[in-house]
């Protein structure tokens, strides 16, 4: 028997608490040194070709370790098809949060449960989010999606402007800007320029 963990982040700069590092450690304080694949993709997609690759060897009697339902599914029938295909290969599934998941009509009755309420949460979540998206627009005309700008149109300007006289790596250290910010925005204004824009 042999025993894998599968850890998972949507983005490399996962902010919630959920990272690589800290589901590894959570395999690890449980399982020891056991073989850990990792990967960084969307949970909105259920194309995760590692994930994929590895419930594809699994053999009868291993066992597959996550720490979340999240990280093994995102939703109800792509969850029960997973351990569906894991059960009938003989292979063990534990959810660290939730335990191990028995191969019973009773196991998969509370799976089935689990996973529904998963995905009713996770479609409350996007709706609150686009809601907030929407109220957001509402009391500022000028609201963005995304990260705020560093800096302002104006502190890129003028850095762009001193690369007439200095080399990227001399802007980016009299600015503070770093150079592929500045390689990004000077290629922008290029592009406009030979656009006509």
């Amino acid at each position: 028997m042999a025993i894998f963990g599968y850890i998972r982040v949507s983005t490399k700069s996962q902010l919630d608490g959920n990272g690589l590092d800290i589901q590894m450690n959570e395999i690890q304080e449980k399982y020891g040194d056991i073989k850990i694949v990792s990967e960084q993709h969307t949970g909105k997609t259920t194309n995760r070709p590692i994930f994929n690759e590895l419930i594809n060897s699994l053999v009868e009697g291993d066992m597959l370790v996550v720490t979340t339902l999240d990280r093994f599914c995102r939703s109800t029938e792509e969850g029960l098809k997973l351990i569906t295909e894991l059960m009938d290969k003989g292979v063990n599934i534990h959810i660290m949060n939730m335990g191990l998941i028995e191969n019973s009509p009773i196991g998969k009755m509370i799976i089935t449960n689990l996973l529904a309420f998963a995905e009713f949460e996770r479609s409350n979540i996007s709706e609150r989010m686009a809601a907030g998206k929407q109220q957001a627009r509402m009391n500022d005309p000028n609201w963005k999606e995304g990260r705020p700008q560093k800096y302002t149109p104006t502190q890129i300007k003028h850095a762009i402007d001193l690369l007439s006289t200095y080399s990227y790596k001399k802007v980016s250290e009299l600015t503070g800007i770093s150079k592929s910010t500045l390689i990004r925005a000077n290629n922008k204004i290029k592009a406009s320029k030979s656009k006509g824009v």
